[in-house]
């Protein structure tokens, strides 16, 4: 039923825009860079817009359903093109009324524009702006290296104020959706340039030694110095789609913009956490289930599920000799790293394992994805509590993403995850050659 949807959505999607670099030529797949910001943790990515090529800096949200930003810092564009309230293109991007402006018009202020609501999810605000269109300039890349610029015209974004910003890394602008929308960047990509309906995430840990990426259009993937395919290393996963809306405003029948998987059961290694499994499912109020996200920096867990995690990886960790420490906020199990070694993935501690729709397809968390180190000498375990009554019972968040390499297969909803890079001798963190 999820695959079904999915490709009805994909079938009656509206085209936002046409290639002005010529029909003849068709891009393999296209390449954004990804920074981390060390002091909020958030992930973000750049691009330009307009003539004058405005750079945005805006920050990765897998779930949201489009690209916004503040357009009153500097944007000015020639190209911009409002979208009128009442078009199909409205309709096509869930429009919820109409705008005007009493001031000069300009992007952000104009008459009769189809409006929407941009979430600022770090401060959990709405706040309504217009719909347009302007140009957007990202990179072809055959896996390797960053090759052409591309412009793009035409790529519906919704502009925002100021005020949309606060909580927001130093010098982002705004949001980038990567959801299950129309307008979200991978289908408007995919549909324009007839690519594969595919995206993947390369999460970095730190920007200090360099990028990671969002591919868009399909591998392969080369993430040195392996040499290998990245795509050859992934276990895949279906994808499944929550039938009840997780986003602040909704209609009454929408689905979640946002990406689900089926966990069955949690294993510390190699024991089944004992939880209640009930939670693992959505049910039909769409409460329940396990999804990812950019934007949370850690994994968030229902109480239950967090004191059962919590209770038996200290009860591992003892059987290793490691000695627990006062815990930290907001972490609830801390633990002395002068009591644990140094492996390649990280730090030797109790592996955690996602069991997915059978017990040999599981998402295996490392120590460099499962420890934080909070201060000197004090790692603790990067998992929060969600409280007894979360909308979803577990979310994957950024820490738990970071070196692994996730593609999404929007054709066949499908996930596919490679576990940790380190594991292949590579990272999330490289310099693309022009």
């Amino acid at each position: 039923m999820a695959s079904t949807l999915h490709l009805f959505l994909f079938s009656i999607a509206v085209v936002f825009f046409s290639t002005s670099n010529g029909a003849n030529y068709k891009p393999h797949a296209f390449h954004l860079p990804i920074r981390k910001d060390d002091v909020t943790l958030q992930y973000y990515t750049s691009f330009e817009v307009g003539p004058t090529q405005f750079i945005v800096n805006a920050v990765i949200d897998l779930g949201a359903p489009f690209l916004w930003f503040n357009c009153g810092d500097g944007y000015n564009s020639s190209s911009y093109n409002p979208v009128p309230c009442g078009s199909s293109k409205c309709k096509a991007a869930k429009g919820i009324g109409c705008l005007g402006c009493n001031g000069t018009p300009r992007p952000g202020c104009t008459n009769n524009t189809c409006s929407l609501y941009s979430y600022n999810p770090f401060n959990n605000s709405l706040r309504s702006g217009g719909l347009g269109e302007d140009n957007i300039y990202v990179y072809e890349t055959d896996g390797r290296s960053v090759l052409l610029q591309i412009n793009v015209p035409r790529f519906p974004f919704v502009c925002a104020d100021s005020g949309s910003l606060d909580g927001h890394a130093k010098g982002a602008k705004g949001i980038l959706g990567l959801g299950r929308t129309q307008i979200a960047l991978p289908m408007q990509l995919a549909n324009a340039f007839a690519l594969k309906r595919k995206f993947a995430l390369c999460v970095p840990s730190s920007s200090q030694s360099g990028l990671g990426d969002i591919f868009i259009g399909g591998g392969p993937y080369y993430l040195l110095p392996n040499t290998k395919n990245a795509s050859e290393l992934l276990i895949t996963t279906p994808l499944i789609i929550n039938s009840v809306s997780t986003a602040p405003i909704y209609s009454e029948g929408d689905p979640s913009d946002e990406y689900f998987i089926g966990v069955k059961s949690i294993k510390i290694d190699g024991q089944i956490v004992k939880l209640e499994t009930s939670l693992l499912s959505i049910d039909k109020k769409g409460v329940g289930g396990t999804k990812i996200s950019t934007i949370n920096p850690y994994t968030i867990l229902h109480t239950s599920i967090y004191k059962a995690v919590l209770k038996d990886f200290v009860k591992k960790a003892a059987s290793r000799k490691i000695t627990r420490v006062a815990s930290v906020a907001p972490f609830g199990a801390c633990f002395s790293s002068k009591t644990i070694a140094s492996t390649m993935t990280g730090p030797a501690v109790p592996t955690i394992d996602l069991v997915l729709q059978s017990k040999s397809v599981y998402w295996r968390i490392y120590g460099a994805n499962s420890m934080v180190k909070v201060k000197e000498n004090v790692l603790c375990l990067g998992v929060v509590d969600g409280g007894s009554k979360p909308r979803t019972s577990i979310v994957i968040g950024g820490h738990q993403l970071e070196d692994n390499m996730l593609e999404f297969d929007l054709a066949s909803s499908k996930l596919g995850f490679s576990s940790s890079l380190l594991l292949h001798n590579t990272n999330c963190s490289h310099y693309r050659i022009f």
